[in-house]
């Protein structure tokens, strides 16, 4: 049996303490952030990801934050729109559609943004997920491995790894899932057809090349 000194002790003690507290602290300061009033500046049409165009989803669609202050971004959320890119954006911009994502990537590796990362975008089905995450769709459907592009995935890549970046998310297939991977989900996409070897490679390797 191993007995602990005093000093050991005192020193053991102090260490929990400053971990609980600096957990407290973190606590507070997001409690600040969702409190009524509080909030962000922003301005309409900012972009998160420097190689998007905006369109704005309609303000039913998703709800107010001040992202990751009042909540943490460690997941990314694959979608498939199963429609073309135009009939998406009309989705998202329509108020009864009660669902929205913050980006859209068209087949030709264009990449439209349509609710900021610091909101909250109705698009995993999941309240605790949709808090959490970053929600990307892919035109196309899921049943037509054509529709997933070269420019598609490198696209897609260089966004999901520029927020994996800024948030500080793994790479991996416990942090970039698909929809219907989300607990209660009833949704397939993206689909068998949805390379994720390839796209969780391309992710890491435009992770390191920003990094570089």
């Amino acid at each position: 049996m191993v007995r602990m000194g005093r000093r050991a002790v005192l020193f053991g003690g102090l260490g929990v303490l400053a971990v609980a507290g600096i957990a407290a602290r973190d606590e507070i300061e997001r409690a600040w952030w969702l409190l009524p009033g509080v909030s962000k500046p922003r301005k309409e049409g900012e972009l998160d990801h420097a190689g998007a165009s905006w369109t704005s989803a309609s303000p039913a669609n998703w709800r107010m934050a001040d992202r990751p202050d009042d909540y943490r971004v460690d997941r990314i959320v694959v979608h498939v729109t199963q429609g073309s890119f135009e009939s998406s954006v009309d989705a998202f911009k329509n108020p009864w559609h009660k669902a929205s994502a913050h980006y859209i990537v068209r087949q030709d590796g264009h990449v439209e943004q349509m609710v900021r990362e610091l909101d909250i975008a109705f698009h995993a089905g999941n309240r605790s997920m949709n808090e959490r995450s970053v929600g990307i769709e892919h035109e196309g459907f899921v049943d037509r491995p054509k529709d997933f592009t070269d420019e598609m995935y490198a696209a897609s890549a260089r966004l999901a790894a520029d927020v994996c970046r800024r948030y500080g998310i793994p790479v991996d297939r416990r942090h970039i899932l698909g929809h219907s991977e989300v607990p209660g989900a009833d949704h397939t996409d993206p689909g068998s057809n949805w390379d994720w070897d390839r796209y969780i490679r391309m992710v890491g390797e435009a992770l390191a090349a920003t990094a570089a």
